[in-house]
């Protein structure tokens, strides 16, 4: 349902895409993963029509975005990183719009603007103004009107930032949901989590390249063992225990800044735990947690990128590639 082939785009001399490849099949979810500045965005942006490529395709149900970027519009719903409804309407009204502007006559779009409702728990708040909404009631209702078309494509960029971890639970139901009814998806993500549990495929990308794609299970199988876990108490640390931990492992270890963790894939777990302890109290390092187990999706990233995954803040011309649109909107 979606193919890429070749994906470039620059903005003045700055690459966000060198040559990206990707294939969604229908009725699957390709979570699409990268640090900050990776070309996530822009891909979904040239996907969306909102983007033009500088050199590549990208087809959309068997429609060229770039040649017929109108009729690709009516194939899929695009719900991007903000909510982008209008808080002088009322959920309803903001729903019907959207309606409206796919081509749906006065009445369908009303039906389906309740059948969303109804599906993403707004129907109490149907008629209230959307400013009197919590940030997770618009979030819901944002990706309402992507659904409003009834898409067979869905394209979610980040559509989990910024809600409280119930909220965004629940979306994940809901996600599920559209899944098994046949929605093809496209999610970019900074939660790995989110990717673990949502995606049938994972494809990450850094620096506009896409540099590994597989199964969570086959992604973590590249670690190759276990993973020894240190989280240090001052930031200023990080870099002396990954220094202080070289030649214990299989690799060299990778260092979290944010979080102020370094992680090390080992094969002898008891063997390597004590001898990394023994090195850090040695050098009287204080560490607030250490231990070893199995890898997880964070242990693949930073060992592909060497860095955090967090949201996109890439390069986007002014005018109206700046603006999100659902559809045909």
């Amino acid at each position: 349902m979606i193919v890429v082939r070749g994906l470039q785009k620059a903005f003045g001399e700055t690459v966000a895409l060198a040559g990206v490849d990707l294939d969604v099949p229908e009725g699957t979810v390709l979570g699409l993963l990268g640090p900050n500045g990776a070309g996530k965005t822009t891909v979904v942006r040239i996907i969306a029509t909102l983007l033009v490529p500088d050199a590549g395709t990208a087809m959309v149900a068997g429609i060229d975005v770039v040649a017929d970027p109108q009729r690709a519009r009516y194939a899929f719903g695009l719900a991007g990183q903000f909510a982008a409804v209008d808080g002088v309407l009322t959920g309803r009204e903001n729903l019907e719009m959207v309606g409206q502007l796919y081509g749906l006559k006065r009445l369908e779009a009303r039906a389906r603007a309740a059948e969303a409702l109804e599906r993403l728990g707004l129907a109490d708040a149907a008629d209230r103004l959307v400013r009197t909404y919590s940030g997770g009631m618009r979030r819901r209702l944002d990706l309402g009107a992507s659904l409003v078309g009834r898409p067979k494509v869905l394209l979610m960029d980040e559509p989990t930032t910024g809600l409280d971890p119930r909220t965004r639970m629940e979306l994940w139901a809901f996600i599920e949901d559209l899944v098994r009814d046949g929605t093809t998806l496209l999610l970019t993500t900074q939660y790995l989590e989110e990717a673990d549990r949502l995606a049938n495929r994972i494809a990450v990308i850094d620096r506009g390249t896409l540099i590994a794609e597989g199964t969570a299970d086959e992604l973590k199988g590249r670690i190759g063992g276990d993973v020894l876990e240190v989280r240090v108490s001052t930031a200023a640390d990080v870099a002396r225990v990954v220094e202080l931990l070289d030649g214990i492992g299989t690799e060299r270890a990778t260092a979290d800044e944010r979080t102020q963790k370094v992680r090390l894939p080992v094969r002898e777990r008891v063997e390597t735990l004590l001898a990394a302890a023994r090195r850090i109290d040695e050098a009287g390092i204080s560490v607030d947690d250490l231990g070893v187990h199995r890898p997880s999706l964070d242990d693949v990233f930073l060992s592909l990128t060497g860095r955090a995954t967090e949201s996109d803040n890439e390069q986007t011309p002014p005018g109206p590639g700046r603006r999100r649109r659902k559809g045909a909107a």
